[in-house]
């Protein structure tokens, strides 16, 4: 969003000049103005390059699904700052935005003063967060989440580069007001013992665990199966989604689990300091978390803010509420390792607010 402030996304309008891009026969600064799709401005005429991330986003992977991205895998849009450098000169845009250019060339060994930096949206819009109160701690009592892990600030758009301002608030001026309360309330009251039951129970479910994957010693990495869940999210739990996708997605993920719980080789011991052991058990729990942000966005039918069914837009392309079905917040309860989850709902009631359907257009 910083970028796109002064920034300009475009892609070819002609297919063959995106197919000549992607073969690396020319570049984004050899397009002519008039061959030039500023396809957020022409969409959005209010908001233009600043219309949301989730609506950038989506407009971005059509574009490039349509075939006019460009890069070499025609997974990129342009992001051009030749109009913000005309108008107000390269040392203001060096002011502005060196650092970031600086990190641009490093990485892609190109200048991004002459020729429009590739960007395509990549996965942080579907972050939401751990479910806290007004005191910042979570269903386990006494457990607090401060920063971009909970979800106090993340609604249909992610905070523009909030990570770092969220923690600091979190962690400066409400947890010292916060955890104080928490704490007058537990005076004699003693530290949990590592003798409690529920502890044991908890120690043994992960040595279990961790004894379960050690002993499989299958044929694929770690990483290779994180990569193609991945690849799955992207397809069919990402920033668009169908009913018919998110199915597809769901059985696709019910299948990684299986090779991962039968084929998963994980060099090393289990007592000792194991990156892959580490990685495993991260994977684990990410498959089912995948899992379950597929079964959410699969029940819950309508297009609301960054949750956009591709069945579910108006004529001109935006999210199609339905307040009347779904002005809840769903919970889902865990309910073991092979059953499905349990839906909770928590009624979302405004008693001075009306809700609207988001339009950009105008």
């Amino acid at each position: 969003m910083t970028l796109r402030n002064d920034g300009r996304i475009w892609v070819p309008k002609k297919l063959e000049d995106a197919k000549r891009l992607q073969a690396g026969e020319i570049k984004g600064r050899d397009i002519p103005e008039e061959d030039r799709d500023y396809y957020l401005e022409r969409r959005y005429p209010a908001f233009g390059n600043l219309v949301p991330r989730d609506v950038a986003s989506r407009a971005a992977k059509e574009r490039c699904d349509k075939g006019y991205g460009v890069n070499n895998t025609g997974l990129a849009v342009f992001l051009d700052f030749s109009d913000a450098i005309q108008r107000l000169g390269k040392d203001v845009v060096a002011q502005k935005y060196g650092n970031l250019f600086q990190m641009y060339e490093k990485i892609v060994d190109e200048n991004p003063y002459e020729n429009p930096m590739m960007i395509f949206p990549a996965i942080h819009y579907t972050m939401g967060g751990i479910w806290v109160d007004y005191e910042l701690q979570t269903t386990v009592k006494g457990l607090f989440c401060i920063g971009e892990a909970n979800f106090s600030d993340h609604g249909a758009n992610r905070l523009g580069a909030s990570a770092l301002m969220q923690g600091l608030a979190d962690g400066y001026f409400v947890l010292p007001y916060t955890i104080q309360n928490y704490l007058s309330d537990q005076i004699g009251v003693p530290r949990m013992s590592t003798d409690l039951p529920e502890f044991a129970a908890a120690e043994k479910a992960v040595q279990d665990k961790i004894d379960k994957l050690m002993a499989i010693q299958g044929k694929r990495s770690v990483d290779s199966i994180h990569k193609e869940l991945g690849l799955i999210m992207w397809d069919f739990v990402g920033m668009g989604r169908t009913a018919e996708g998110l199915k597809e997605g769901i059985k696709k993920i019910d299948a990684i689990k299986k090779e991962f719980w039968t084929n998963v080789y994980i060099p090393g011991e289990a007592n000792a300091l194991n990156n892959e052991l580490e990685k495993a058990l991260r994977l684990a729990d990410f498959i089912e978390i995948g899992r379950l942000m597929a079964v959410d966005a699969l029940h819950r039918e309508e297009s609301c803010g960054g949750h956009f069914r591709e069945e579910y837009q108006t004529p001109e392309g935006e999210a199609l509420r339905q307040d009347d079905k779904f002005a809840y917040v769903g919970c889902w309860k865990y309910m073991g390792e092979d059953a499905e989850p349990q839906l909770i709902k928590e009624p979302l009631d405004y008693e001075f607010t009306e809700r609207k359907t988001r339009n950009y257009k105008n």
